[in-house]
């Protein structure tokens, strides 16, 4: 476990390296994974969460998963998704000084999926403004992302790298809303039928989907 220097004080960050080495030189891809909403308890170690960081794991990449703003070590307060959007950049800068490794999986679960989108829209559009613009993103992962509760009316990502994953009996998140996202981005999209939102008793499925539509999966 790492504390970061961040513009809210410090950040809590869990770092897995394949070979235990950050410059493994068979290990060109590293995912950055958000957590859910801290306000309903949300943090790194969600089981969602923890089931895209054991995907990528065994899939061969760098892992890095960390605490946003006010959470378990993160100093801060809570900060409605622009502070926590800093939080994950910030935390990108920190991989590019740890890591030569240059692919960009992304991937976030609820509030931690629109963040992600977020994410993505700076590394793509103003990733000159945070240094890090030789990072090539492949994958957009949101898994049932807060497109309802939070404004996602203007959110553009590339068809081609991005997918969701929710289930049809989403009890936080209205489903119909997460399609529709998809729908006007064209993005694909897999729903798991009769899985809630925190997919329990379906993680082992979610992580087969994972598999199916990333890049490293193919």
């Amino acid at each position: 476990m790492h504390l970061i220097p961040a513009p809210a004080g410090v950040l809590e960050v869990d770092a897995l390296w394949q070979q235990d080495n950050p410059n493994d030189p068979n290990t060109d891809t590293v995912a950055l994974l958000c957590h859910p909403n801290p306000l309903f308890d949300g943090t790194m170690n969600n089981k969602v969460v923890t089931t895209m960081y054991r995907f990528a794991r065994d899939s061969g990449m760098h892992v890095v998963r960390f605490n946003f703003r006010g959470v378990g070590q993160s100093t801060g307060e809570h900060d409605y998704a622009d502070g926590e959007v800093v939080d994950a950049m910030t935390v990108l800068q920190w991989i590019a000084e740890q890591t030569g490794a240059r692919k960009l999986w992304l991937g976030g679960f609820s509030f931690g999926g629109y963040v992600t989108a977020r994410v993505a829209e700076q590394v793509l559009e103003a990733s000159h403004i945070w240094d890090v613009s030789d990072f090539e993103l492949i994958n957009i992962a949101l898994i049932a992302p807060s497109v309802e509760k939070n404004d996602s009316s203007d959110i553009d990502l590339p068809a081609d790298k991005t997918f969701e994953i929710y289930g049809n009996a989403d009890e936080v998140i209205d489903p119909a809303k997460m399609q529709a996202f998809a729908d006007r981005l064209g993005i694909a999209v897999s729903v798991v039928d009769g899985a809630g939102h925190f997919f329990h008793g379906r993680l082992s499925e979610l992580k087969k989907l994972l598999e199916h539509h990333s890049v490293s999966g193919r």
